[in-house]
């Protein structure tokens, strides 16, 4: 006989900006029939469950605390791979480092990653992840082709834009309430080598960073720039944008030599500085005056460095979160938050110039900003637009949580002025309130009616999704 839940295992889960916290019970299952077995027993024993992946979402989108998280990384294989199409099927634990070392020697790369290789297909498909192409290729949910879904009752859908395709829309972008993925099939990009041609273009001001964007965004495969968030007067928003495209055939001498993932292991060392050390050597420079001399000095070395192309491998490229393993030190004891809006082309401008300006007068400043640019698409809960987000990483201390959760309000009252939306595996902050104006009332409804269709009972609870009204 099995045990119940409340003899199930415990630990602590946190978001990946580890500023809030909660103990929770949990299993891993490693099938379809698992699955359906843990959602019986909950159900029947009256515990809601949460769905989580790698834990990379930032804040409580995957916590569940004092009820039952659903760890879906035990379900990790790759269950076919045809080199001919680069078309892949996995399991949702399967993650995005998992998918390019299996595909990368056959010429084929993930045609969106977000900025870490670390998380599970499963919940990039579940929040729709994002990545630097997106204004090209849409997010992840624009690669997937089907995926099969277990719903709390256990019944099984193999879902695809033709069968069912309100729920393959709402599924995806879902953030994990309709439903667990134990399939995903999705479609890779072809490439012809392993590096990128890069450029890394200064910009002395957000409005440079904004004409650099638009001057190169018709012929460019991927585009981001770092944003100095605490430089202000001319100098507000100033930074670097990074400028990428794939190598035509032939392009690269050691293109193809390079498509093998044992040459793609990022380096050991950063300026010098062992990688696993970085991030202790960051912490000393976690307050204001520090990081604003740390922008300074990044900003000037990026006026120093020539413009041209350069060659650059696609996992040092994609993933400069896995370039200072414990980059997250510096935030440590209480961790961080990142608030990312995602605004409307017309009013990005104005609104991340409000922004900057806000926290500069707060004495809330973020310590790392990210800028990059979207396209609008078909998922009911998506945070795509056509326009432009501002990822801004705030620390969280004792004395400032209050200070920075009211600011973050006055920031979103912004934001939603402008017709503006958030990312839910980013968000620590929305209110239900929020969470309506930013999808609409009528999206909202509609992703409530399927809810209810498919999670009669609401056994599928987050902490996420409790803090912004989807019961």
């Amino acid at each position: 006989m099995s045990p119940s839940i409340v003899e199930f295992p415990r630990r602590v889960f946190s978001g990946y900006g580890f500023s809030s916290r909660s103990v929770s019970a949990f299993a891993t299952p490693r099938s379809t029939d698992e699955v359906r077995a843990l959602f019986t027993q909950a159900a029947r024993e009256g515990v809601r469950v949460a769905l989580r992946g790698s834990g990379r979402s930032y804040g409580d989108a995957a916590m569940n605390g004092g009820e039952l998280v659903a760890d879906m990384t035990g379900m990790n294989r790759l269950l076919a791979w045809d080199p001919a199409t680069g078309v892949a099927e996995v399991e949702p634990g399967y993650t995005v480092q998992d998918l390019w070392r299996s595909t990368l020697g056959d010429g084929w790369w993930p045609g969106v990653v977000p900025g870490t290789m670390f998380p599970t297909l499963g919940g990039c498909a579940a929040m729709n992840i994002h990545g630097k192409n997106h204004y090209r290729m849409g997010g992840i949910g624009d690669q997937i082709l089907e995926f099969d879904l277990v719903t709390p009752r256990g019944e099984l859908y193999t879902v695809s834009r033709l069968e069912h395709p309100e729920l393959f829309h709402a599924v995806i972008s879902g953030f994990g309430m309709l439903g667990t993925i134990t399939r995903l099939k999705l479609k890779l990009k072809r490439i012809h080598g392993g590096r990128l041609k890069v450029r890394q273009l200064p910009a002395r001001s957000l409005q440079e960073q904004f004409a650099l964007f638009e001057q190169h965004e018709g012929s460019s495969d991927y585009l981001v720039s770092w944003v100095d968030c605490i430089s202000g007067g001319a100098g507000l928003g100033r930074g670097q944008v990074h400028v990428a495209r794939y190598t035509a055939e032939g392009e690269d001498p050691d293109g193809k030599a390079l498509l093998d993932p044992a040459r793609q292991d990022l380096p050991g060392t950063m300026l010098g500085v062992p990688r696993s050390l970085v991030g202790t050597v960051l912490k000393m420079f976690a307050f204001n005056f520090g990081m604003r001399m740390v922008n300074l000095g990044k900003y000037l070395a990026s006026t120093a460095s020539p413009t041209s192309e350069y060659l650059q491998g696609h996992v040092a490229f994609h993933f400069l979160l896995d370039y200072i393993p414990t980059w997250r030190a510096a935030y440590e004891p209480e961790g961080f938050i990142q608030y990312q809006p995602f605004v409307p082309r017309e009013h990005a401008r104005e609104v991340f110039s409000q922004l900057l300006r806000l926290n500069q007068a707060r004495g809330l400043v973020s310590y790392l900003g990210v800028l990059k640019r979207y396209r609008p698409d078909e998922f009911l809960l998506s945070h795509a637009l056509d326009g432009y987000s501002l990822a801004m990483d705030f620390p969280v201390t004792r004395s400032n949580r209050e200070a920075l959760w009211k600011m973050c309000g006055e920031m979103t009252e912004i934001v939603l002025a402008a017709g503006g939306r958030f990312y839910p595996a980013k968000d620590s902050v929305l209110r239900p309130e929020d969470f309506r104006r930013a999808w609409g009332q009528e999206r909202v409804s509609r992703f409530q009616a399927l809810r209810r269709a498919m999670d009669p009972d609401q056994l599928l609870r987050t902490e996420w999704a409790a803090r912004v009204g989807v019961e």
